[in-house]
């Protein structure tokens, strides 16, 4: 490697001291850098420091056919290409040395080129006035795809023991940009897809009720939280006309997160609200549900648990219906009662389905918890699928009756607080959906 004329070989060394310094300089600037065409100037420029100036032509078949190559980077461009951002701009070429070259899958080393070189040859123009050739592959999945070519004037010949090195640094230099390539890519495709989760979410969030309903003699309040953009709870409220300001009172659960639940969510709200005439009795309106998710939707096993009840503030009676859904608590004298005297398959399972309802008389006081199983199914930090410490109704009831004759909202406002301290603050891992109501 060190030879006596440093003119006519490869590489001119340094003492072994600056070319460390040199080296550790051009690695900390380029692990600051994102952008691939930036990352091979930066290296180039620093690594230059150790190589006497050397022409060269890099081609890529990438995306091409034999025997279609491109050129994409040359020290007789008279224009700087960005091979990522500009690549339909490179020059395509087909046939010829490079062809060969691109396509043989192994280092090539000419040192006869001007006798090979013909001036019909696609490669004339990058190739002419040079005696030797050095061709280094850089591998992806095996296959030399991008290749370097080393091009070297009459009089200045190339370090053959030096080779080896070379094409194991280059190697490693390509891969690593190319990982950077994707990682860019995979950045980018991330911000898109979450560009469309947002507006899925905002999709979904406008399908629920703007505001909720004024009925005499009851206090509402309403929260609902994703664990992701969007997802696969539901809540709704409808106005009755054959109830003397009476409302019907929906929530839904789809099983899955995400955009496939929030995609059903939509569906069941629109089944919900496409039924033609009333929304009672609640046992009705869970079959309308059930058979036309079941006949047109749920055929991948997607399925939607539901509860839906009829208030009747006059009479103070809540008459419901429940489709495999937790069933509400019921606060009443420091007590707590779990409405599930009627139940029935999940929505979207079977077809002709029957479900029975009953009914609750209410009193004043009482407080009304409709909810989703990511509340009492949140999990507490470091539990295993063996060992899961869930929230669970046991933490649940004894929050329901400490409420007392808190508000509807304080009381949503406590059970949020709790599970966040249950939880550590950790992002919730499913859907969280609170409906309370307060008889006053």
């Amino acid at each position: 490697m060190y030879a006596a004329d440093y003119d006519s070989c490869m590489f001119k060394r340094r003492p072994w001291q600056e070319e460390l310094e040199i080296i550790d300089r051009t690695m900390k600037t380029i692990s600051s850098i994102s952008d691939p065409e930036q990352l091979v100037n930066a290296y180039w420029e620093g690594i230059g420091d150790l190589l006497p100036p050397t022409e060269f032509v890099s081609l890529s078949r990438r995306y091409e056919t034999a025997p279609f190559y491109r050129v994409t980077r040359s020290s007789r461009f008279t224009e700087d290409l960005n091979p990522w951002t500009q690549r339909d701009q490179l020059p395509l070429l087909q046939g010829g040395i490079l062809s060969e070259i691109v396509y043989a899958n192994k280092p090539i080393i000419i040192d006869d080129l001007p006798a090979r070189l013909a001036k019909e040859d696609p490669g004339w123009f990058y190739l002419q006035g040079y005696q030797h050739l050095v061709a280094l592959p850089n591998y992806d999945n095996g296959e030399g795809v991008n290749v370097s070519c080393l091009l070297f004037p009459p009089g200045l010949e190339p370090e053959h023991k030096m080779l080896p090195v070379l094409h194991w640094q280059g190697g490693l230099f390509g891969r690593g940009t190319q990982n950077l390539v994707l990682k860019n890519q995979l950045s980018g495709a991330l911000e898109a897809l979450n560009r469309e989760l947002e507006a899925v979410g905002d999709i979904q969030h406008s399908l629920l009720p703007e505001t909720l309903p004024s009925i005499p003699g009851f206090e509402i309040a309403a929260d609902y939280q994703t664990s992701a953009r969007a997802g696969g709870d539901y809540y709704d409220f409808f106005p009755l006309t054959d109830v003397n300001n009476g409302h019907g009172l929906f929530i839904a659960d789809v099983s899955g997160h995400g955009t496939p639940a929030a995609v059903f969510m939509a569906i069941t709200h629109s089944i919900a609200h496409a039924r033609p005439g009333k929304h009672t009795p609640p046992g009705v309106l869970l079959g309308y549900v059930n058979d036309r998710l079941t006949r047109s939707y749920t055929r991948g096993g997607t399925f939607v648990t539901a509860f839906y009840a009829v208030l009747d503030p006059g009479k103070r009676t809540l008459t419901y219906a429940r489709a495999g859904h937790n069933p509400p608590r019921l606060v009443r004298n420091g007590k707590v009662m779990a409405l599930d005297q009627v139940g029935g398959l999940p929505l979207g399972i079977l077809d002709d389905q029957p479900f029975d309802e009953t009914t609750v008389q209410l009193q004043g006081g009482d407080l009304l918890l409709l909810y989703t199983d990511g509340i009492t199914e949140a999990m507490a930090p470091k539990s295993s699928a063996a060992s899961r410490d869930l929230f669970g109704t046991e933490r649940l009831d004894p929050l329901l009756v400490s409420c007392d004759s808190a508000s509807p909202a304080d009381c949503i406002a406590k059970i949020r607080a709790e599970l966040a301290a249950f939880t550590h603050d950790a992002p919730p891992n499913d859907d969280r959906t609170l409906i309370a109501i307060r008889c006053l």
